[in-house]
């Protein structure tokens, strides 16, 4: 036999090269024929029944074997969701997380939960991020990992505390009551999202879960506020930062969002020479006035210089319409003619290195002057190419007054109103409203305004109110993220990013951010543990009082920073280590942290049972520059590596139309009503599966959209894989595999050859998982059923499975594979569908009362079901039946007996290691054909009938690299059976018409 010598030869081989006019590999083609030329069932279906009692065929309906199972193909509506419900309880999957913590393991898998934010209802962004996780985690558990993933909330911060007080600008509340309000607007919060999240399937100890505003967790996070400010990251200054006055407090670079429709009112203005350069003096030019150009008129009152950059030309260009002279950037005095549909004549050109030494007037303020300053940050793309610079209300004006010691004043308050250093006229007017009208006003009373236009660009908002911000300086706490930034990038060329693309995001934002303002105004958040001298108001902080806090905190929650006197807070003991006055010199801060700081710490709160690094950290791309960012800086700060080792970055949920979801639209997708159902009948019970599908298929790296089409198609989806999943059961009934399995060297060969498959679809999805492709783990799932198994495996078993003998060799093999079939496709859907796995379970034989599938591990594929030459053996086959079924168009091959003639050598072995003896109705090789005969031959027999269909082929056989090679040729002719069709198996292998064949004869016989 082949396979003796191909095993002798060796125990490995190369998979035989595919060769075909048609292209494609013979095995693709030979497992996509049509199955309706040979009369096949579709799993799920019931072989063909016999239409009348009484008929020939009625008489043997009770010795078929026929599919039995009372698992369900289709589950809706109630007794859906009383299933799924059923099965989380029956299954244990409250206490899944904690068996799985227990069990010795040698390897853990530490997903770290990006906390969602304590607002709100759940929502389909949830749904998505949770239950992408949950696959994993879920996957890794199966695998044998110790999964570490502990849910966590964000539950400070300012839109919890305006929810918690109803309405802006409730005023009468102390911080405490504020505090409490928040608390308990966030506990409410937390209980809602937590039972979604457990009905969604999510494993976790949900009694273990991380809140920001546990005093342990404050605790963890004071340790790393202590540690950046011992080295020097975290400072307090006086600078610009962005400011809400809607809010009415300071804003990180993360909670601004970017309306691209906002329209401000952008002038030209003059601001006369009063000191002209030595360069422009010299050629006697006189009046001369710098054009400016700015989109924020109120911050002229503001202004401490006008900047030109050094190496640009310049031109003082003479008006024609009223011989005006106007200082602009050479460059600029086309676009600068046209807006003022006059000519404009250059008159004296300069570099902008010979623009040093001169001083303009203020506009609005008389005996005021400015100088004119070189700065890089002036362009050319909008504008003069001169840049009005007010230091108190721009980053890059801030960094012009750090050079040149500029004053810094603020004229503008909290509520975004000026202050009264800004004049009487203008104090108390909103700067971004009347504040602009009653600047552009006084300049053209003044005649300075040039001109004025609408301009519509993008202008920061804070995030939460939906309101513009103004860029005013205050005094606040900064983590200093320039002096980080470069050990950033190096701890991230050390971090996987998925998909790759995101890197440059990552990169661009760190780029991006200078500093970081870590101070908030506000009640509800970790107080920033710093006092201030009474007189001097310098800040005391250092490790002992912040240690000290940090025990405090700990053991009585933040709300004693209130509760406490300051003795408590500040006792003699620490002021001594502190070198510091008596504690009557000192009063408590009353900023508290960002919560970005908040969460950006959590690798300290959640991280300690590990290495504090976790496998993986997955959000959606807000998080570029928010938790992933402020994750990475205050490790990196304080350990000097990144608090993950991979990034996995997935996009929004969106509508099926692409459109962000919005409550004002009326388009958000609700979770529970995908579940549940809701009034409009186009939302039925759809059950967590079909959401967790929903995320499963869909491509995670871009929008993901929501709909009844892809919740139809997901639903549709899964209910197909029932189907195969009940023919698979139904075909197990009775058999045990503890008692009953054959060893796979028994089996048939194409038994074998199913298994050898079987190991290769687990290979493929393990794979498809690791990469966290859930959506190629379904394409390969689905690709396996709809190919190996529904259109090959399940077509040729059936009437060995259906009509041999209840406990026969053949049938036992087959029963073995399929068990071993249903067990790997159950749990490769297992993380993707829990509910459905664990009912699969339920009904599969092989284990005993109470054992479930996920505390019995990953798919059981094993090396031995690769056998030499048996891929050569059942492909060789494959082969000549494509092209015989290729010379049968839309017949039924059952009704042909077929000659196959092969020249001696390995493939003629292997055909007969299929078929012992030369004619045969009943060898694995006429299994395969699924025909009446097979005939197997060296040549063609020369009397065959005029009706044979004559086709032909070569095979080649490629073993050990090529060391056995050998190109076979076949002919096979397919003549017209003239054996007739039994009423039993019904295949053509009767005598007669009402006699049974016999093999029927046989089994019949012997069940009597």
């Amino acid at each position: 036999m082949l396979l003796c010598r191909v095993s002798a030869v060796s125990q490995t081989l190369s998979r035989w090269g595919r060769r075909s006019h048609r292209g494609g590999g013979l095995l693709h083609r030979a497992l996509s024929f049509s199955s309706s030329r040979c009369q096949a069932v579709s799993p799920g279906e019931s072989s063909p029944q016999p239409a009348e009692t009484g008929s020939p065929q009625g008489l043997y309906r009770d010795t078929v074997l026929l599919p039995r199972t009372d698992f369900p193909m289709k589950l809706t509506g109630q007794k859906l969701l009383n299933r799924e419900l059923q099965i989380q309880q029956e299954c244990g999957f409250a206490d899944l997380y904690s068996w799985q913590r227990e069990r010795k393991a040698k390897k853990e898998f530490c997903l770290h939960d990006g906390p969602p934010y304590a607002n709100g209802d759940p929502h389909v962004g949830h749904a998505l991020n949770k239950i992408l996780k949950d696959i994993r985690n879920r996957f890794e558990m199966l695998r044998g990992r110790q999964v570490h993933y502990i849910p966590g909330w964000d539950c400070h911060g300012l839109p919890i505390e305006l929810k918690a007080l109803g309405e802006l600008g409730t005023s009468g509340l102390g911080p405490l009551e504020i505090r409490q309000k928040a608390r308990e607007f966030a506990e409410g919060a937390i209980a809602r999202q937590k039972a979604a999240f457990q009905r969604w399937g999510v494993m976790a100890d949900w009694d273990q879960c991380y809140y920001t505003y546990d005093g342990v967790y404050e605790a963890a996070q004071l340790k790393v506020f202590q540690e950046m400010h011992s080295k020097g990251f975290i400072y307090q200054d006086y600078k610009p930062v962005f400011w809400s006055p809607s809010t009415r407090t300071a804003l990180a670079e993360a909670e601004l969002e970017y309306n691209p429709e906002h329209v401000s009112r952008s002038i030209y203005t003059t601001f006369p020479l009063s000191t002209l350069p030595p360069g422009i003096a010299s050629e006697g030019l006189e009046s001369v006035s710098v054009l400016v150009w700015t989109t924020q008129p109120w911050t002229i009152p503001a202004n401490q210089a006008v900047c030109y950059m050094p190496n640009a030309k310049y031109s003082v260009v003479k008006r024609a319409d009223t011989s005006q002279l106007l200082l602009v950037a050479s460059e600029c005095s086309a676009s600068v003619a046209a807006l003022l549909e006059t000519e404009l004549e250059s008159v004296g050109t300069f570099t902008g290195s010979q623009l040093e030494g001169g001083i303009c007037k203020h506009p609005t303020i008389p005996d005021k002057e400015v100088p004119l300053l070189p700065a890089n940050h002036v362009t050319m793309a909008k504008g003069t190419g001169l840049v009005h610079t007010a230091p108190a209300h721009g980053m890059d004006d801030y960094s012009v007054a750090s050079q040149f010691k500029l004053s810094v004043e603020c004229m503008v308050d909290e509520d975004g109103k000026f202050t009264e250093l800004a004049g009487p006229e203008l104090q108390n007017l909103t700067v971004m409203t009347e504040g602009t009208d009653k600047v552009i006003t006084m300049l053209k009373e003044c005649g300075s305004l040039v001109k004025e236009e609408k301009c519509v660009h993008s202008y920061p908002y804070d995030w939460r109110t939906k309101q513009p911000v103004v860029i005013r300086p205050s005094k606040q706490w900064f983590i200093n993220t320039a002096s980080l930034k470069d050990k950033a990038k190096e701890a991230l060329q050390k971090v996987r990013v998925l998909p790759e693309s995101a890197r440059g995001s990552l990169l661009t934002m760190l780029d991006r951010r200078t500093y970081w303002c870590i101070s908030r105004q506000r009640s509800w958040g970790v107080p920033i543990p710093v006092f201030y001298h009474r007189e001097t108001g310098e800040p005391l902080i250092n490790k002992h009082t912040v240690t000290h806090i940090a025990q405090l905190f700990k053991e009585k929650g933040s709300d004693c920073w209130w509760e406490l006197p300051v003795e408590d807070l500040l006792p003699n003991e620490v002021l001594k280590k502190s070198k510091a006055g008596p504690v009557t010199d000192y009063v408590r801060g009353e900023d508290v942290l960002d919560i970005w700081f908040d969460s950006g710490a959590s690798w300290a709160a959640v991280l300690e049972e590990s290495d504090s690094r976790a496998d993986v950290y997955v959000e959606g791309k807000d998080q570029i520059g928010g938790w992933f960012q402020s994750s990475l800086l205050t490790s990196v700060a304080v350990r000097n590596k990144a608090p993950y080792k991979a990034l996995v970055v997935h996009g929004f949920a969106v509508t099926e139309k692409g459109d962000k979801m919005s409550k004002s639209l009326g388009n958000v997708v609700d979770p529970d009503k995908v579940i549940n159902g809701g009034e409009d009948p186009s939302l039925p019970a759809y059950g967590a599966d079909v959401l967790r599908w929903w995320v499963a298929e869909s491509n995670v790296f871009s929008e993901v959209q929501i709909g009844p089409t892809a919740l139809n198609s997901a639903r549709d989806s899964i209910n197909k894989l029932r189907n195969t999943l009940k023919f698979l059961l139904g075909n197990l009934q009775g058999f045990d595999p503890r008692v009953q399995a054959v060893d796979p060297k028994e089996m048939h060969y194409i038994d074998q050859y199913m298994l050898h498959l079987l190991r290769e679809y687990s290979i493929k999805v393990t794979d498809a998982y690791t990469e966290f492709d859930a959506g190629r783990a379904i394409r390969v799932l689905q690709g396996f059923i709809a190919r190996e198994l529904s259109s090959f495996y399940f077509s040729i078993i059936k009437d060995r499975l259906y009509c041999d003998p209840e406990d026969s060799l053949g049938r036992r093999s087959c029963q073995t594979v399929l068990e071993e079939i249903l067990d790997g496709v159950t749990r490769s859907i297992a993380p993707i569908l829990p509910h459905l796995a664990e009912e699969v379970y339920l009904h599969a034989p092989g284990h005993g009362e109470g054992e479930t599938l996920f505390k019995s591990g990953w798919i059981k594929s094993s090396s031995v079901w690769r056998r030499p030459g048996l891929e050569e053996a059942v492909e060789g086959a494959c082969a000549i039946r494509d092209s015989f079924l290729s010379s049968i168009p839309g017949k039924n091959a059952a009704q042909y007996d077929l000659n196959i003639a092969v020249e001696p050598g390995l493939l003629f072995e292997l055909m007969e290691s299929l078929q012992e003896h030369p004619s045969s109705t009943s060898s694995q090789l006429a299994e395969l054909m699924m025909v009446a005969r097979v005939n197997l031959c060296s040549v063609l027999p020369r009397d065959l009938p005029s009706d044979a269909l004559l086709s032909s082929g070569t095979f080649l056989i490629n073993l050990e690299g090529g060391v056995i090679r050998e190109d076979s040729a076949y002919k096979i002719a397919a003549v017209p059976t003239s054996a007739a069709r039994c009423p039993r198996c019904r295949r053509y292998t009767a005598d007669s018409a009402d006699c049974l064949c016999p093999r029927c004869q046989s089994t019949v016989s012997q069940a009597h």
